[in-house]
């Protein structure tokens, strides 16, 4: 496999300082129409904030089935709480199961918000472990859920730049997205032909802000290209990639990426967010791209449509 040494890191202060904002967004474009990826340093989320989230991952699926199971995400249709094992496959085309578990956090909301009240879609309550089991879980995965929007709509302010458009073009999508903390933990690879980590697959939302623990395994295969290239690991450096609804909206000048994770030769833990816009944002070709290539959809409806391709449904015996 070879070392990704096309995908630049870019240094975030350059764009949030304002010292040199067209440069950065000029080259954050560069970056959006060729590999779709892109590592991001100075981002500014507190280091040791980071640390307690990889801490709390590892101690939740370190948990035994019996405290992950009341937490399935088959209980509910808001796509939140603990995949286990086997239960998905990423790579639509070959169907092989992917070898990891994730838990999934979604927007915060109270049993008695109306949203959640009036069944709209993806507005739910999260599944908590028991405080009892993992007493500062819910804490430290909230505080780190809001740094991670806060910096995922920043990064819309240089993507609307780079596109042509007033910074705040995207704010108003953003609001209460659909966004998604996940949590993912991949066993050692086992040896057994055809296994994957996770299959090859393009991210459903806008943008994806991804920490590794340093185990490598995550590859891209850029447009364009057939080869599959290993994304290199750099400490308190997020790696950024374009998920569909972003290439969808930008009428297909930015790159949304097959990505892929191969069996790591040791455990792998990585904490994914995923930022898919609000619900009922229509998703259609930004003004200046040209004629739509793609129809017009709300986030709710596209986000419902990849994630029902993705969940193996459980075995009723």
């Amino acid at each position: 496999m070879t070392q990704a040494t096309d995908i630049p890191v870019l240094d975030w202060q350059r764009f949030a300082s304002g010292r040199d904002a067209d440069g950065f967004a000029a080259d954050l474009g560069a970056a959006c129409r060729g590999p779709g990826f892109f590592l991001i340093k100075g981002h500014g989320i507190d280091r040791n904030l980071i640390k307690q989230v990889f801490s709390q991952a590892t101690d939740f699926f370190a948990q035994p089935a019996s405290v992950k199971e009341p937490l399935s995400i088959y209980t509910n249709p808001h796509n939140r709480g603990w995949a286990h094992m086997g239960s998905e496959a990423l790579d639509d085309q070959s169907g092989v199961q992917d070898r990891k578990e994730a838990f999934n956090i979604g927007l915060d909301l109270p049993k008695d918000d109306p949203r959640v009240q009036a069944g709209e879609p993806f507005r739910g309550v999260n599944l908590w472990p028991e405080e009892a089991d993992l007493p500062h879980f819910r804490e430290v995965m909230l505080a780190y859920y809001n740094a991670a929007w806060g910096l995922g709509v920043a990064l819309h302010r240089a993507f609307a730049r780079d596109l042509g458009l007033v910074e705040d073009w995207f704010a108003p999508h953003f609001t209460a997205p659909m966004a998604t903390l996940r949590l993912l933990s991949y066993p050692p690879a086992s040896g057994t032909a055809g296994e994957i980590g996770a299959g090859a697959h393009t991210d459903y939302g806008a943008v994806t802000l991804l920490l590794t623990d340093g185990e490598p395994g995550l590859q891209v295969r850029p447009r364009g290209s057939d080869t599959w290239l290993d994304v290199p690991h750099m400490d308190d450096t997020f790696v950024v990639n374009i998920g569909d609804c972003l290439m969808r909206w930008s009428n297909d000048i930015y790159a949304s990426s097959p990505h892929r994770v191969a069996p790591p030769r040791n455990k792998r833990h990585s904490v994914a967010f995923f930022l898919d816009p609000n619900p009922d944002s229509v998703i259609t070709a930004l003004p200046g791209t040209g004629d739509p290539r793609y129809p017009a959809v709300t986030g709710a409806d596209y986000l419902r449509s990849r994630l029902d391709a993705t969940y193996t449904p459980p075995e009723v015996s």
